[in-house]
């Protein structure tokens, strides 16, 4: 149809020679099928690790965590007697510096952690992408998190680990500590900032993921590659 159409106006207007004609023709795009299993698997795994590449190059910068109010790392929430009792007596600053460090600690293993998610993301089977092909804005998402979160920890926290001796962490927990358990009556508190941490930077990961697939399922403009054009642009 689409042919018809074009070769009629093209010899309405006399514009192009015969050979020119049935060059132009044979370069109009006839209508394609729905995108095969193989071609949905390859586009869900294309937008997961386009978005998880985008993800940690915005996250992975200085502020990446820490200037986000979306994945900002806030104190310990068991601790939060902490946190409340210095602040009531002037030691903002000291709570500030280590919350600061706890981000900065994210930042620094987000971008070393990309090539977990990306092996995580490469283990996706057809049936898994057949059933979110069609899901949710964060379908993909969602399954990545469910599927293998808890694999990611495993490997997340070393490199947590590593991130918190690099930029200090403890170096600021510790008189956060000290100055608290100076105040009377108070219960001393010893959260698992290696766990913590970990958690929360893998969390901050897959929401800032989500938010990338959702752009690539909304905005054309957003599908980098021939192919998840075609599978997300389908309408079928």
């Amino acid at each position: 149809m689409k042919k018809s159409i074009v070769l009629s106006l093209v010899l309405a207007l006399g514009l192009f020679s015969c050979d020119e004609l049935f060059h132009l023709t044979q370069q109009i795009p006839t209508e394609l099928g729905p995108p095969t299993q193989t071609e949905v698997v390859g586009a869900l795994k294309d937008a997961l690790i386009v978005g998880m590449q985008r993800t940690v190059a915005e996250t992975s910068k200085e502020n990446g965590y820490y200037g986000n109010d979306l994945i900002r790392i806030p104190f310990p929430p068991e601790a939060q007697q902490v946190e409340s009792a210095l602040k009531g007596i002037g030691m903002n600053s000291l709570i500030d510096d280590f919350v600061v460090s706890m981000n900065r600690g994210a930042e620094v293993a987000s971008k070393k952690a990309l090539d977990v998610f990306v092996s995580s993301i490469r283990q996706m089977t057809i049936t898994d992408a057949m059933d979110i092909w069609k899901g949710e804005e964060d379908a993909a998402t969602q399954y990545l998190k469910r599927t293998s979160f808890n694999a990611l920890m495993t490997e997340f926290r070393p490199i947590i680990r590593g991130a918190i001796d690099e930029v200090e962490v403890t170096k600021f927990w510790n008189p956060v500590v000290s100055q608290y358990n100076r105040i009377p009556f108070t219960k001393t508190v010893n959260p698992d900032l290696e766990n913590y941490i970990a958690e929360q930077a893998i969390d901050g990961l897959f929401l800032m993921v989500a938010k990338e697939e959702k752009t690539i399922r909304e905005n054309p403009a957003a599908r980098t590659t021939e192919l998840l054009r075609r599978v997300f642009g389908y309408e079928g």
